[in-house]
């Protein structure tokens, strides 16, 4: 049987290699490691225009939101904050859209760190834009440029909860996080500050967002519940998506870009 296909979600950003200096679309090896090792076999998604987001997903198992850059404060209402990020419009666009469509066919997904909060943007949710602001400390995101580390508590009777039951220490790297939360979340996860650390769907098959790590460790069973999610589905969903999904797709589309004009 073939292995799952899982698309990965990357960055678009400058970078440099060798003599080269050029934009590029990269993402950290771990990501495709931790997949791989999982089980699956992993693609990274270059991002591109939110209308061929459909057909794109539509050839994957399960998708993963990688980390990366703040999300655009406009997509949930809010000023952004002088901490925040630079926003990468683009890419907010093509993961909105990629997200949707993967809701839309109910395969897995899994939400990185940014991928959480993009989860719990599209769900209507909000971002604490600098959370040192909140919590009166830096521990989630101690040293720029490396990843620190702090425990988690798991919430019992989640998915999340049943792979990782109880307290434990997790890889981190982040200002940011779930404000207000959005429909249809619920929270799967907290640190001892009170932040939310999980979060997962209560609408879809398997749709889970962590706000840490996993895939810097790669007996993660968080990666590896996504990969047997995807395997257990490959053969049972059609290989496109239908009219609903397409129309929600669609929708999500045409909307997004009017919230991403600067």
């Amino acid at each position: 049987m073939p292995k799952p296909l899982v698309g990965l979600t990357t960055y678009l950003t400058d970078a440099q290699w060798a003599e080269w200096e050029l934009p590029a679309v990269l993402l950290p090896a771990a990501y495709a490691s931790a997949v791989q090792a999982a089980g699956a076999r992993a693609v990274l998604l270059a991002p591109d225009a939110p209308e061929a987001a459909a057909d794109v997903v539509a050839r994957l198992d399960a998708l993963v939101l990688a980390g990366g850059e703040d999300l655009d404060p406009a997509l949930y209402g809010a000023e952004p904050h002088p901490c925040s990020g630079a926003p990468v419009r683009e890419r907010d666009r093509w993961e909105l859209a990629v997200l949707a469509a993967g809701l839309a066919r109910d395969i897995p997904v899994l939400g990185v760190c940014r991928g959480m909060q993009l989860m719990n943007v599209h769900a209507g949710g909000t971002l604490v834009q600098h959370l040192p602001d909140r919590v009166g400390h830096d521990g989630h995101n101690v040293h720029l440029g490396h990843f620190g580390s702090h425990a988690v508590t798991t919430v019992p009777r989640t998915r999340v909860g049943a792979l990782l039951p109880g307290t434990r220490q997790v890889a981190t790297h982040h200002h940011q996080a779930v404000g207000q939360l959005g429909a249809g979340l619920v929270v799967a996860a907290h640190a001892a500050d009170g932040t939310v650390e999980a979060v997962e769907s209560t609408r879809h098959r398997f749709a889970v967002g962590v706000q840490w790590h996993p895939e810097m460790a790669f007996d993660s069973a968080v990666v590896y519940a996504l990969v047997a999610a995807a395997r257990s589905g490959a053969g049972a969903r059609p290989g496109r998506v239908g009219e609903r999904g397409a129309h929600a797709v669609r929708e999500t589309a045409l909307a997004v870009p009017s919230a991403l004009t600067p």
